[in-house]
């Protein structure tokens, strides 16, 4: 007998088991977190790679924790990787954060929008979660994210600069916009600002409505420096892990989850009928109607492209199932939310009760890849909290 995946015990037990996958192991004495573990075993094969964006997730993971089970050592894990941003992430001299350290010591010192989005959803939990410091850093985030990524005549963001904030690349991408909008919402809810919510707003606007209109509704990813479609963008590259070509329904998903909860708090009109139609984007044209699972991309005449399976897509799938059911009433979200719990507990679940990263079509894990990683748990451990708030 399935379990009761609205029940909000079940929820908080499976947050605490994919914490507990990577606690204490992924605490590094030394400084900051460990994320690369082997997702069948759990054991360490790289102890050194310091991903920004991994060391954000894994502040947020256990800031939630703090939030949902309370015992002391989520919140002591949750500080000690915030005191790791501060000190060995953080360059002083130009106020923004190294992409990646071996270490402590910088590999790559890239200024990426995306991996400071992270940092100012790290610093939202964070201050949500009591840790010490945490307002002040998430005040300086937003100011650095405005004085450098904002573009105001588009009312979005820049994706990159070289590591003294000199040359700014003229890619323009909708994923690092997509989680700066979920950082800002989370900055509101953590502080109660308007202008947090009024740059989610904007955001959410130009990419899901403006842009969108050019394309049927559908996202693209990839954008000049005139924020005009880039299609040739990365075409020979359909499986990159942060800028593959072809529509993601993973992120048609994500979007649904975002503006459902930029609906709980934005006077808009807009924002639930765009969440709903990205919700159906992403089942009609992504789904795996014969395997289940979303396939990775899929292209303008909505053939799959990548048909590997990643974990992601549906824990935001679950996310969005949930926020959806909550601001609509809607049965056919909780039944969807049921159906992706399903499926992720079936297919995605590992021994010790993680999410494997990707899988074939046929929903065979593949192995743990080599190198750093950026997913310490994060997206199935939203799912747990999207499903936990509400429902």
């Amino acid at each position: 007998m399935a379990p009761d995946y609205r029940d909000p015990d079940w929820l908080a037990d499976r947050l605490r088991e994919i914490l507990e996958f990577y606690h204490p192991d992924g605490i590094d004495d030394r400084g900051g977190y460990i994320a690369q573990l082997d997702e069948e075993t759990g054991a360490i094969y790289d102890d050194n790679s310091k991903h920004l964006v991994a060391t954000a997730r894994y502040v947020v993971n256990f800031c939630l924790g703090a939030r949902y089970d309370g015992a002391d050592h989520w919140l002591d894990a949750a500080d000690h990787g915030v005191r790791f941003l501060r000190k060995d992430h953080y360059d002083p001299d130009t106020g923004g954060y190294d992409w990646l350290l071996e270490g402590t010591e910088t590999l790559d010192r890239r200024r990426v929008c995306y991996g400071h989005a992270f940092v100012l959803l790290a610093y939202a939990r964070a201050v949500e979660a009591g840790v010490d410091g945490a307002e002040s850093d998430l005040e300086a985030t937003y100011d650095l994210l405005l004085d450098r990524f904002w573009e105001p005549e588009h009312t979005l963001c820049k994706s990159e600069y070289d590591g003294d904030f000199e040359t700014a690349s003229d890619y323009r991408g909708q994923n690092a916009n997509m989680h700066t909008c979920e950082a800002m919402l989370a900055a509101h809810e953590a502080t109660g600002e308007q202008r947090y919510l009024d740059r989610a707003r904007e955001i959410g606007h130009a990419l899901t409505v403006e842009l969108a209109a050019d394309h049927d509704g559908y996202l693209w990813e990839h954008y000049t420096d005139e924020w005009d479609h880039d299609m040739d963008y990365n075409r020979e590259k359909p499986d990159d892990l942060f800028r593959p070509w072809g529509y993601q329904p993973g992120h048609h998903i994500e979007w649904a989850k975002l503006l459902a909860i930029l609906d709980r708090y934005a006077d808009v009109d807009w924002a639930i009928d765009r969440a709903q139609a990205l919700f159906d984007i992403a089942i009609e044209d992504g789904w795996d109607d014969e395997y289940g699972g979303f396939y990775y991309n899929f292209d303008p005449d909505g053939e799959p492209i990548v048909e590997d399976k990643y974990g992601w897509p549906v824990a935001e799938g679950i996310g969005a199932a949930a926020a959806l059911s909550e601001r609509t009433g809607k049965a056919r979200y909780l039944n969807w939310y049921d159906r992706l719990w399903e499926y992720a507990q079936t297919n995605l679940t590992a021994p010790d009760g993680n999410f494997y990263i990707k899988l074939t079509r046929e929903n065979d894990p593949y192995p743990t890849e080599d190198g750093p990683t950026v997913e310490p748990g994060y997206h199935p451990i939203g799912a747990c909290f999207e499903g936990l708030r509400s429902l």
